[in-house]
């Protein structure tokens, strides 16, 4: 493949940028693209297309440059198509298997930026802050010898750890050091799309209440010298977001527990993320709030809870055809948000939805998707980032397929500190069985903050 010099790469973003600023008005929220930056080097990787593949070496850079080139075919075979055979059976499978290329490398992207950012969380435990309590717990990880059990229970019941117990059973594990906890949940929040984007909170007790006002302040204009008359006053709701347990059961050999080598820490957490991350995810978008979060959908106008904000539920803005999206569609979206939270906003749809978006063009012919110039940065559409987030439905009559807004405004995962550990020689010999525990909730926020669009229904 040819290799683009620094200045190049540069050159190829302003040239592809500058038909998006046509897109908008002056008085419009401005499109945004970001600077390309150098990009070092990752890990091997090889990723084969249609007639694209990316260097085998791996190299981020190598991997964009395949994307803009997959992209670029992607609209060349749809203009060369346009008319009758443009629905014909080979054009369709020829854009699918692009639509696929460009998924592989998107994630491929994705995929080195997480393994970057998992080092710097993995590097940031420090000293523990507790090495005595570290140590037992450790210990008993290992070889689950009775007096480290009963001295960790015993340390359990003292100073911030007693507040971390409240209200649990004292048979459902023990409390795993802080340093364990903050590494499962770092982790979380590096491969599930929610939890990186929306507001985090950690808590001690066993629930967390909001309060909303709302918003019926009064004002006035008086002289200099008038009379002040009494104003109307906010009244507050208390809104309570629904807490569940979440848990996984991992599974070690005495062997494995022996070696010294072993940061059980790092294990623990390689067994237990995939889990905690599928449960959390499905939960964030459609959670019933039955020991689980509020899902966002619910609290979409028409959803399972849209009355149980005191602000009100989430808009719905139509797509503009009958089950699929339009360019017309999404631009209405974006001037449907607020203002105020149009800096931050993003867009949330899964890697189906997206195949589709990728074909929408605006008035003046160009493609609303744009692949990114940089590593670790998403793609964009309209100017904005776009989110690949699984648990969305797909863009069928009916769905409600893609969210815009500002998702850290919008929702609040509660996370209680701590993390319980049950060690079980028994049931599953002769394995040892570490049941883990996680008391998390979440729920919508500022619904005002979020747009959601539902797929048409008819013509």
């Amino acid at each position: 493949m040819k290799k683009f010099d620094r200045t190049a790469l540069v050159a190829v973003a302003t040239v592809l940028a500058h038909p998006f600023r046509k897109l908008l008005g002056a008085d419009k929220p401005a499109l945004r693209l970001t600077a390309p930056t150098v990009i070092a080097p990752a890990m091997p990787r090889a990723l084969i297309g249609t007639t694209i593949r990316a260097d085998a070496t791996g190299d981020p850079k190598a991997m964009i440059q395949a994307l803009q080139q997959a992209h670029n075919e992607f609209k060349e075979t749809i203009e060369a198509n346009i008319g009758a055979k443009a629905d014909s059976a080979e054009v369709t499978a020829k854009l699918e298997k692009i639509n696929g290329t460009m998924n592989t490398l998107e994630a491929a992207l994705n995929e080195h930026a997480l393994k970057l950012a998992s080092v710097t969380v993995n590097g940031e435990r420090g000293t523990p802050s507790d090495p005595d309590y570290t140590n037992t717990f450790t210990s008993f990880m290992r070889d689950g010898t009775r007096d480290a059990e009963d001295k960790l229970k015993s340390e359990q019941k003292k100073g911030p750890r007693a507040a971390m117990s409240e209200g649990v059973d004292a048979d459902g594990g023990l409390l795993a050091p802080i340093e364990w906890d903050r590494t499962i949940t770092g982790r979380l929040k590096l491969i599930s799309p929610i939890r990186q984007e929306a507001t985090v909170i950690r808590i001690s007790k066993r629930g967390f209440t909001k309060l909303f006002t709302d918003r019926a302040v009064g004002s006035g204009w008086v002289g200099e010298t008038a009379s002040r008359p009494a104003t109307s006053t906010p009244q507050f709701t208390a809104l309570p977001f629904a807490m569940g347990e979440i848990y996984a059961n991992a599974a070690a050999s005495q062997d494995l527990l022996d070696d010294a080598e072993i940061a059980l820490d790092d294990w623990l957490v390689g067994e237990i993320d995939t889990e905690f991350t599928r449960q959390e995810g499905i939960a964030h978008i459609s959670g019933d709030g039955t020991n689980k979060p509020h899902g966002l959908l619910g609290y979409v106008t028409g959803g399972a809870h849209d009355d149980r904000h005191p602000w009100g539920a989430i808009e719905v803005v139509n797509s503009g055809a009958a089950a699929a999206f339009t360019a017309d569609g999404m631009i209405d979206t974006i001037y449907k948000l607020p203002a105020a939270y149009t800096p931050n906003a993003k867009w949330f749809l899964n890697r189906t939805s997206l195949g589709a978006i990728r074909k929408l063009k605006d008035g003046q012919g160009n493609y609303l998707w744009q692949p990114t110039f940089v590593a670790g940065q998403p793609s964009t559409l309209a100017g904005y980032a776009v989110i690949d987030v699984p648990d969305l439905p797909n863009a069928t009559a009916g769905n409600l397929a893609a969210l815009f807004g500002d998702m850290r405004e919008t929702y609040l995962v509660i996370d209680r500190i701590g993390v319980r550990v049950l060690r079980d020689p028994y049931t599953n010999k002769p394995y040892i069985c570490f049941y883990v525990t996680k008391r998390t909730g979440g729920g919508v926020k500022n619904p005002d903050s979020m747009k959601a669009i539902k797929i048409g229904t008819g013509a």
